[in-house]
């Protein structure tokens, strides 16, 4: 059994060998059908592929005006490419507290951290379980902030009868390797506004307009940089794996809700553990299954000998020097941190597997 499954199509050989046939491989036709795709079937709005999830959130806070001298308020529950990309453009992360019962960042605690320099909130979605964005997109609003979500976890998550990607001005999606919809490596960034997103397309190729940059007769495309652009575009070959993949996501993510209500069904009861928060006006994607644990190198010993892998998938990130050490008083935060761990949940896991897990944390550790 593993903790990580990376999903396949059987089509995916097909449509690649398709791409190579053509050995037009760079960014083309094959990349704008899947954006194309990704906003049909999954209700994402004006989606630019990229070439990670990381440089998804750069773009999107370039897009937002995001710069030297800012502020970024965030959870420091995620990975370090949230942060990164922040300081990557000049500004300052702020970390604010998480909500215990979900991970996702308590909207008092980012009241707190307001100041004169905030310029964006970047909510991150964590395990797939949308946060509470009416509140954040409200305080935004109220402070003339832009709204950049991390939704690495998220594709395919629900908020209110929305999907996530069609809810803030931006939102970041992740396909690298190990999450339930992978193009190899990549990402996208979905923009509220049209224009806005065709400005990013721009930008993710060096800042140079393709629509407008026609070549000259010497070959070479006229155009005049005005901003710094960047080398980000996704390539053909990737998105052909994104697009025999994405076929098979309806599959996947039904799969993953399946595990995670049998999960959560069994576990409700479990001493020593507790679940996440659910809400009924949201839909996880269920990227991760998060628990809070006592004892939870016991634990993970415990299940381990079962032949059942547990694992923390992510630490707070605040710890690290790059960005100033630990921050004090996120005490939600810091209970989350010692509890969480994640369980398997995956389609590449058998209905006995499940069972296996289920029956292995009930006998204790």
């Amino acid at each position: 059994m593993n903790f990580f499954h990376t999903h396949i199509s059987k089509d995916a050989a097909r449509r690649v060998a398709d791409v190579l046939e053509t050995t037009f491989v760079s960014e083309g036709a094959t990349v704008k059908e899947f954006e194309d795709e990704l906003s049909a079937h999954l209700g994402i709005r004006n989606p630019v592929a990229v070439n990670s999830g990381t440089s998804a959130l750069h773009l999107g806070l370039q897009l937002a005006g995001v710069g030297a001298g800012d502020e970024v308020i965030l959870p420091a529950q995620t990975f370090v490419a949230s942060g990164l990309s922040i300081l990557t453009t000049g500004a300052a992360p702020v970390f604010a507290d998480i909500d215990y019962e979900t991970g996702n960042l308590d909207l008092a605690s980012v009241r707190a951290k307001l100041s004169d320099k905030t310029k964006a909130i970047m909510p991150v979605h964590w395990a797939g379980y949308p946060c509470d964005m009416d509140e954040l997109n409200a305080l935004a609003e109220e402070r003339n902030l832009a709204v950049i979500e991390d939704a690495a976890h998220a594709l395919g998550a629900t908020y209110k009868g929305k999907p996530v990607g069609a809810l803030s001005d931006f939102t970041a999606f992740s396909f690298q390797a190990i999450k339930h919809l992978t193009t190899g490596d990549g990402g996208a960034i979905a923009c509220r506004d049209a224009e806005t997103a065709e400005r990013a397309k721009a930008l993710r190729w060096f800042g140079i307009d393709r629509r407008r940059a026609e070549p000259s007769i010497l070959g070479e495309r006229k155009y005049d940089l005005n901003e710094v652009g960047y080398k980000y575009h996704m390539n053909n070959y990737a998105a052909a794996l994104g697009l025999a993949n994405l076929d098979d996501f309806p599959a996947i993510l039904a799969r993953r809700r399946e595990i995670g209500l049998r999960y959560r069904e069994t576990l409700a009861n479990v001493d020593g553990l507790r679940l996440l928060e659910a809400k009924e006006d949201r839909e996880s994607a269920y990227w991760q299954f998060t628990v809070l644990v006592e004892r939870r190198e016991d634990f993970i010993r415990a299940l381990k000998e079962r032949g059942v892998p547990a694992s923390v998938v992510h630490l707070r990130i605040d710890e690290n020097s790059v960005f100033g050490g630990k921050t004090p008083g996120l005490e939600n935060q810091e209970r989350f941190n010692e509890r969480q761990v994640g369980l398997p949940i995956h389609n590449g896991l058998s209905d006995e597997d499940v069972e296996t897990v289920l029956s292995s944390i009930k006998a204790g550790w």
